[in-house]
């Protein structure tokens, strides 16, 4: 049999496949939920937030984008920030997004559950819902432990599901809206802008995600800006129909149902059936992304582990399944801590603060490899040179982003600054104590090689 050597990936995604695979990691529980709280916080303008939320994501991919075609290795925002920063500022990259993970779930299975608490009260009782966050996460461990592929397969199911309601609601409910409904009657204040563009920044999480196949984009000078426009305006533009659709045809009657908005509109347009099909599309993706994060989350737990930044046990394969079942299971059991314990908005506040901070991160790494001479980017193929995709206007497009992103992060609390400012200091801790420890165990071992 002829061997094959020097295999590379092929290079055939183009900018409509790069837009598609955006939009469907980007659209997931939060657009289910978030119109009632966008619309009781900002009324007809909802519409501001929407836009300012858009066009950061562009600038942040474009930033994204730049970097992702220098740094060729896998590991995407941690191996960008290692890269340019060295290996504590990766290692606090790569926890602070597991971290996000963990919280994104548990917000949006309190999210589930409080659907289901609508259809059966008794799942509002704090215990009952601890029993089941246990049953849940649980069962998908159990699944993921067996292997990728069952978990895998699980998760694309439950994702085909989650946009035909979406579209269906727009184009149903697009004729029956009422204009007076629409009418901005004050503008809001930019302090309440900001507010709610920061928790409606959860709905737009993950497009980067998208920018993980990168080495497989063809002419990924033009097809990787071209497909991020394409993505973020796709993802906008079904965002903005959801919102102007429901606060059209409930007026303030959206305001009022936080816990099921959108499953009220399909009530009002299609009657009681509409209104159970949409619960159920909730629950669907909201199992989708939770069973997807397990899938691929604990792998982060993992491959840390593997460089020696967190305990050993962490990346210990399970000897029937060949899965890392120490990560998935403490993955599990932080999600289903923290579910118990916060709010949806609660914890959305503390998962859209940290990934601004990674993506803060990503973009001061971009400007640092742009500058840095002393910088190596291998040439994976004909199509990836090294100098790569570079945005135009300079350090126009990344200062924007920097900006924006500072002015998104000035409307989070004292407390939760505090927070914040614990967690680096807990984590900054953890990894010197651990080269610490690491070295000595080192040097131990080859004074006893020696003797």
């Amino acid at each position: 049999m002829k061997q094959l050597t020097n295999l590379t990936v092929k290079q055939e995604i183009g900018a409509t496949s790069l837009a598609i695979n955006a939009i469907n990691l980007a659209i997931g529980a939060g657009i289910f939920i978030l119109p009632a709280t966008i619309a009781g916080n900002l009324g007809s303008a909802s519409f501001i937030a929407y836009i300012i939320c858009g066009l950061l994501l562009v600038l942040i991919m474009l930033c994204y984008a730049e970097i992702g075609s220098k740094v060729t290795t896998s590991g995407g925002s941690y191996a960008y920030v290692e890269k340019a920063f060295g290996p504590l500022a990766g290692f606090l990259i790569s926890i602070l997004f597991l971290i996000s993970n963990i919280l994104g779930d548990a917000a949006i299975a309190n999210v589930m559950v409080d659907i289901i608490g609508t259809l059966l009260p008794i799942f509002n009782i704090t215990y009952i819902r601890v029993l089941f966050f246990i049953s849940i996460y649980g069962f998908l461990a159990f699944v993921n432990i067996r292997g990728a592929k069952q978990g895998s397969q699980f998760a694309v199911a439950a994702t085909i599901l989650k946009l035909t309601p979406l579209l269906m609601l727009i184009l149903v409910g697009f004729f029956s809206i009422s204009t007076d409904n629409l009418i901005i009657k004050t503008l809001p204040n930019l302090k309440s802008v900001g507010e709610t563009a920061l928790i409606l920044f959860f709905a737009f999480l993950g497009i980067e995600s998208a920018l993980n196949i990168s080495g497989e984009i063809k002419n990924p000078k033009k097809n990787i800006p071209k497909g991020i426009f394409l993505g973020v305006a796709g993802i906008l533009l079904i965002y903005l129909f959801i919102q102007f659709v429901a606060q059209g045809v409930l007026g303030v009657q959206l305001n009022a149902n936080e816990k099921e908005p959108l499953a009220l509109l399909a009530k009002n347009l299609i009657g009681p059936i509409g209104g159970i099909l949409i619960l159920a599309t909730t629950i669907l993706s909201i199992l989708g992304t939770i069973s997807g994060d397990i899938l691929t989350s604990p792998r982060l737990l993992f491959a840390a582990s593997q460089d020696k930044l967190i305990p050993d046990f962490l990346s210990r394969l399970h000897p029937k399944f060949a899965t890392p079942y120490w990560s998935i299971i403490l993955f599990s059991a932080a999600t289903i801590f923290f579910a118990a314990t916060g709010s949806f908005k609660q914890l959305v506040v503390y998962v859209t603060s940290s990934v601004l901070l990674i993506y803060l991160s990503v973009i001061l790494a971009t400007i640092r490899l742009r500058y840095k001479k002393d910088l190596t980017v291998p040439v994976v193929d004909d199509n990836v040179t090294e100098s790569g995709f570079k945005m135009p206007g300079g350090l126009v497009i990344p200062v924007l982003a920097i900006a924006t992103i500072c002015w998104l992060l000035s409307h989070i609390t004292l407390s939760e600054i505090i927070v914040f400012i614990v967690f680096f200091t807990v984590l900054i801790l953890i990894y010197f104590i651990n080269k610490f420890v690491r070295g000595r165990i080192s040097f131990t071992e080859s004074r006893s090689l020696d003797h």
